[in-house]
């Protein structure tokens, strides 16, 4: 299946913000909810099972200048196996914020089923002076199973400069993503990333955790995260990051609920 979604918001004039484009295509179909505080909030909703293998889905969000923009998803999105033969699946966002603009993603978690071949893509280009709330959640299978194969790609841009890129893949094609070096044994991980000017120098305490870590400051200024185990063998890493003002905050946890908590923006 190939499908296409894009949306638009525009800054109204009168401190709000407007979808000046909503369009979707089964099983990426996208629909908006009264707005609240200036910020427009669009939900995609799944059409259709999946994504299934051979699946190639693309979703373009752009928030123009002003504008603040929340985007949600109604339930977890579930990568399955397609017929043999076919091809990985994808999901790719392309999202585009301009300056003095906000966007805030925010989905549900990604759930890497048993026998699945999938590769999430996202790339961000963020003015200068632009905000945004980025958060990525990666299950590694459905209760008591191991995961296929998934792969999350996240690239971000600041002003023009890279100021992010990551990637996470699990599944029998990656070896030792769940050792001591990777996810610990974990079967759920994430990443939340904060960009603007406001993006504090520290977490604030974590569920469970207490305080959770500082970041030092060597001689040199580069930032060293301390991850902080957890007590359900999780752990949490904050990261400012160079090119910011920003930061990462990562976390693993033994479900989702827990690492959702550890993952949500004050």
């Amino acid at each position: 299946m190939r499908a296409r979604a894009r949306v638009v918001a525009r800054a109204d004039g009168r401190g709000g913000t407007r979808l000046t484009e909503l369009r979707g295509e089964s099983p990426l179909l996208l629909r908006s909810t009264t707005a609240e505080g200036g910020v427009a909030t669009v939900y995609v909703v799944g059409g259709a099972a999946g994504p299934l293998g051979g699946d190639d889905l693309l979703l373009e969000v752009e928030v123009g200048p002003g504008a603040a923009l929340r985007v949600g998803s109604v339930a977890a999105s579930v990568a399955l196996p397609g017929r043999p033969g076919a091809a990985a699946s994808r999901m790719r966002v392309h999202a585009v914020v301009h300056a003095g603009a906000a966007l805030h993603w925010l989905p549900e978690q990604l759930v890497a089923a048993a026998g699945c071949d999938h590769v999430a893509e996202a790339r961000v280009e963020l003015a200068a002076g632009a905000r945004l709330t980025w958060r990525d959640e990666l299950i590694c299978g459905r209760y008591g199973e191991s995961p296929g194969d998934a792969v999350v790609r996240t690239s971000v841009d600041h002003g023009g400069r890279p100021l992010l890129r990551q990637s996470t893949a699990v599944g029998p094609s990656a070896p030792g993503w769940a050792g001591a070096a990777v996810l610990g044994g974990a079967p759920a991980t994430g990443s939340l990333l904060l960009v603007g000017p406001d993006v504090p120098p520290g977490p604030a305490a974590q569920p469970g955790l207490g305080a959770a870590p500082g970041v030092g400051l060597p001689p040199g200024g580069l930032p060293v995260p301390r991850a902080r185990p957890a007590g359900d063998g999780g752990a949490v890493a904050w990261l400012p990051l160079a090119g910011g003002p920003a930061a990462l905050l990562t976390a693993t946890a033994a479900d989702a609920h827990t690492l959702r908590e550890r993952l949500t923006p004050a």
